[in-house]
């Protein structure tokens, strides 16, 4: 069984093919800058002894239709493809950003999950517009195929009433569906399921705590395996300080902005999204650059690094509260998986929660997955690789087969 994973944004659309029979990898890429004049096309087909094989093509003036068509060219090519028909891929898997209340589920696509999707561009509409394109375009070139949306949100519905209901006019919940919804569900469910995994656990019986920490960053608390919490809000703006996102600030800080310094709410909005997190404090969004600057002494780097972790600790203390027992706390993400300075200044001070980190497992290359607290430790600190595409194939497969 081979299943199509698609992400699709706005200008871009980001695709990967499995062999469900052994969840391998044969393809992946993306067709990026689509509706501008110089669109690029980057395509790896995985080669048996692990290496891949990497195609670009430049100069491409596609719209999302024309760059899926030209994905299932490179897909089915006869020298360099790794399926012979488009009719080999037995499902389509979808990444939809925002379910609302409606989805708690991945589910098949019809007419009527499309509808209901679009109601849903309110509370994203940068991202559900460009999802429904994606879907739209699958369906037409893979008309064959069952199409599956899975959701972002969908693993935060979880989260009881007190959790999730802002202290505004209750008819703003109500009429208009204003609330915590949560994002990163994909990434969250899986490396919930992966530590349950390697701790040998159930994930029913397990409390956890997941960051997910990339250019955007958001953590969850799953108790006995079901999210409980969650640090992004209505929108992804909430909640942690990320790359170019403010997270938790004073809600009258726009009226400030506008009453004061003559601000538009479209300023205000690109301020608090574009301008701010780590880009607003020291100019940089990329945590890599951050850091080399921070090593030099840089006083801004530095400060932005100690908003940034001091943030998380706060949500991981608020989350040891919620869950009254802990027995993980995971990283996960680019720089929850990658930098070793991040996680042990998250963690740093944290011995009264039992919450502790071993230098040199911390700093070690060794296997992607593993612990990094030490041994005997009461809650296990681990770094775990998110994958949200397989995450993706597997509730798409889920779905088509029952299996």
């Amino acid at each position: 069984m081979k299943i199509l994973v698609i992400n699709t944004g706005s200008s871009s659309v980001k695709y990967q093919l499995f062999d469900m029979v052994t969840e391998e990898v044969l393809a992946t890429g993306m067709a990026e800058r689509i509706g501008e004049d110089s669109g690029k096309l980057t395509h790896q087909v995985m080669v048996k002894n692990g290496t891949h094989q990497k195609r670009v093509i430049e100069d491409l003036n596609i719209d999302h239709r024309e760059g899926m068509e030209k994905i299932t060219e490179l897909l089915t090519d006869p020298e360099h493809g790794v399926i012979t028909d488009k009719s080999e891929i037995s499902a389509v898997g979808h990444r939809v950003v925002h379910g609302g209340e409606t989805f708690q589920a991945p589910i098949i696509i019809d007419e009527k999950v499309i509808l209901e999707i679009r109601k849903n561009t309110p509370l994203a509409p940068l991202h559900n517009p460009a999802n429904l394109t994606g879907i739209r375009v699958a369906m037409s070139i893979f008309p064959g195929a069952p199409q599956v949306a899975v959701f972002d949100t969908a693993f935060h519905q979880t989260l009881p009433r007190h959790a999730y209901v802002y202290a505004l006019p209750y008819d703003l919940y109500k009429n208009h569906q204003v609330r915590r919804y949560g994002f990163h569900g994909t990434s969250h469910a899986y490396v919930a399921e992966k530590s349950a995994e390697y701790l040998k656990r159930p994930l029913s019986e397990l409390n956890l705590i997941t960051l997910h920490l990339g250019n955007g960053a958001s953590m969850a608390a799953i108790k006995d395996g079901q999210c409980v919490d969650t640090s992004m809000g209505l929108t992804p703006l909430e909640g942690l300080v990320m790359g170019t996102r403010t997270g938790d600030i004073d809600p009258a800080i726009p009226f400030f902005l506008a009453n004061h310094l003559n601000m538009s709410l479209d300023e205000i909005d690109g301020l608090l999204n574009k301008e701010s997190g780590l880009k607003g404090i020291c100019g940089a969004n990329d945590m890599r650059v951050v850091l080399e600057r921070a090593e030099k002494e840089d006083d801004l780097a530095q400060l932005a690094l100690e908003v940034y972790t001091y943030r998380i600790k706060k949500y991981i203390g608020a989350y040891v509260a919620v869950l009254g027992r802990l027995d993980a706390l995971i990283f996960t993400g680019g720089i929850g998986e990658n930098s070793p300075v991040i996680r042990e200044r998250c963690c740093r001070d944290l011995s009264c929660l039992n919450i502790e980190i071993d230098a040199d497992k911390n700093n070690s290359s060794g296997d992607p997955l593993r612990q990094i607290s030490p041994s005997g430790s009461n809650v296990r600190v681990l770094v775990v690789p998110t994958n949200e595409e397989l995450k993706i194939a597997r509730e798409t497969k889920k779905v088509v087969t029952g299996t």
